[in-house]
């Protein structure tokens, strides 16, 4: 006890000159030099002062002034302005001064996921080419580190950079060439924040109260006192399985012989798989940094409970436009790509069902839309290298859906399915000039169920513009229909003039594999 008296008296002095000496005024870490402001509408500046000082921020002609509050919060909104490439200085003044520099204004937006929108640019198809004509100076990027958000390393959480070669490597690979697309084509400033986490679930993005209004999804919270009651075990457990293991890989590498595979780390051992640690650490920080859209590339962790992801993103975008309070911005889904092995006869696994759980997410919540990969995955890895693809389809539905380019954003789109005798026929939307297959070939991937609700594989026939037929000669009566509904289909080639595929779908509700886990 001794020890500490020492240590609490010089505390004891620091608050008391804590209370005499006023606080300097202190900005969000996302507010830095070379910053990109969201053009065309309310730009919120924000920060911390001592409660009751005065403040003021001035920027491109606009003073304005406020007092902070109780808690020594203090925000301010800059009036709409137009996007400009000309360098400006915004200056905060109160008892200090912060004078920020080099900031645009533009379009402003927030990448975010799990590995898939992690992967680094240089791990990226291309990636090295990218990176040696990645001097866009009107390119800005701001890349939340995971290490300062989890791991308390010192250093900021994130600073503005320039894009250059030498920033731009460990920035997001589909974050960088949807952001790149986008300046190329509209031809003002890009602001791009990349906020993403391999392994990542979707409730460790999402608030905790959220999560605990609905029965459906109070589970995700529930899970952490159980994992935190067997934390001590687990931990124990996984030590020592890592000793054994890097004993045996020691032995291995000096036998020449093959290194076995490291112990994963148990679920209970990651900060990051808790419910709304992601969006407490790396989300919130950044609220409420105006932006025109998220562009968000996630689910594979949450496959084994795909049934409930529709909830849980629908309810995860829900939470963060509320949190934002600028309305109901844009945002983009990528749909999961093609995974695992082919197979020869119709399939009903989890990781398919989940991609449909992201089709009716687009298809029901307001301003959403969905990026198809089927076409661009990799059998064998879940992680495809082609990220080039996935930043253009991105910028491609935000140039259509967002801009007002009139083009269309993906593939044709399944509208609505009418059952006559022994057929189905399938109505499409954004067709274009018409169906099409991508090989010029006859339809692929279709399948056809009765009420016994067994699929087979189906004939499947474009007419006119917009509609398909289906039949199958096993399926007197068919009650469903699904298109490319496997991991990994083999053909999916239905499309229209752009080329781009159709995304996979079914006409049916009936219970997938992974139906009631929570």
């Amino acid at each position: 006890m001794e020890r500490i008296r020492p240590c609490l008296f010089t505390f004891l002095l620091w608050l008391i000159g804590c209370s005499v000496l006023p606080a300097a005024i202190r900005l969000p870490e996302v507010l830095t030099d070379h910053m990109v402001l969201q053009r065309q509408q309310s730009v919120p500046i924000w920060g911390w002062a001592e409660p009751g000082e005065r403040v003021s921020v001035s920027f491109r002609g606009q003073l304005l002034e406020t007092t902070a509050d109780e808690a020594g919060h203090w925000l301010v909104r800059l009036a709409p302005m137009p996007a400009s490439a000309e360098q400006a200085v915004m200056t905060v003044n109160g008892e200090n001064t912060i004078r920020l520099t080099d900031i645009l204004v533009g379009e402003v937006w927030l990448c975010t996921g799990q590995s898939n929108m992690q992967w680094r640019l240089l791990e990226s198809d291309g990636g090295q080419e990218a990176i040696t004509a990645a001097d866009y100076p009107e390119v800005r990027l701001f890349n939340v580190s995971r290490e300062v958000a989890f791991k308390r390393k010192t250093g900021k959480l994130a600073v503005w950079e320039r894009c250059s070669p030498a920033t731009v490597p460990e920035f997001s690979g589909v974050g960088y060439f949807f952001g790149l697309e986008l300046y190329r084509r509209l031809g003002i400033p890009i602001g791009l924040i990349n906020s993403s986490y391999g392994g990542s679930q979707a409730e460790a993005w999402t608030p905790h109260e959220y999560l605990d209004a609905s029965d459906e999804l109070r589970p995700c919270i529930e899970r952490e006192a159980i994992w935190e009651a067997e934390r001590p075990r687990v931990r124990a457990d996984f030590e020592r399985a890592k000793a054994e293991w890097e004993s045996a890989a020691a032995t291995a590498r000096e036998r020449g012989e093959r290194v076995p595979r490291e112990p994963r780390v148990p679920d209970a051992l990651r900060d990051y798989r808790i419910a709304g640690s992601i969006y407490y650490n790396m989300i919130e920080p950044l609220i409420p940094f105006a932006i025109r859209g998220t562009v968000w590339y996630q689910g594979e962790s949450n496959e084994e409970r795909a049934e409930q992801y529709e909830l849980l993103l629908t309810t995860m975008i829900r939470s963060w436009r509320e949190r934002w309070g600028q309305g109901d911005f844009p945002f983009g889904i990528v749909q999961l790509p093609n995974f695992r092995a082919e197979a020869e006869q119709p399939q009903d696994l989890a990781w398919s069902h989940l991609r449909d759980r992201q089709r009716q997410v687009a298809r029901k919540v307001e301003g959403t839309g969905l990026i198809v990969t089927i076409d661009i995955g990799e059998a064998d890895d879940i992680h495809p290298t082609n990220k080039l693809d996935v930043g253009l389809r991105l910028s491609r539905w935000a140039l259509r859906e967002v801009y007002g380019y009139e083009l269309l954003a993906g593939g044709p789109v399944f509208e609505r399915a009418v059952y006559r005798k022994d057929r189905v026929i399938l109505y499409f939307t954004e067709v274009g000039n018409g169906l099409a297959t991508t090989d010029g070939g006859p339809l692929q991937e279709f399948a056809i169920a009765g009420a016994d609700q067994q699929w087979v594989w189906a004939e499947a026939t474009i007419r006119g513009r917009r509609k398909v037929i289906v039949r199958a000669e096993a399926v007197a009566r068919p009650q469903a229909v699904r298109y490319a509904f496997n991991n990994n289909p083999r053909r999916p080639n239905l499309t229209n003039e752009t080329g781009l595929p159709a995304s996979p779908f079914r006409t049916d509700e009936w219970p997938g594999p992974t139906h009631g886990k929570r």
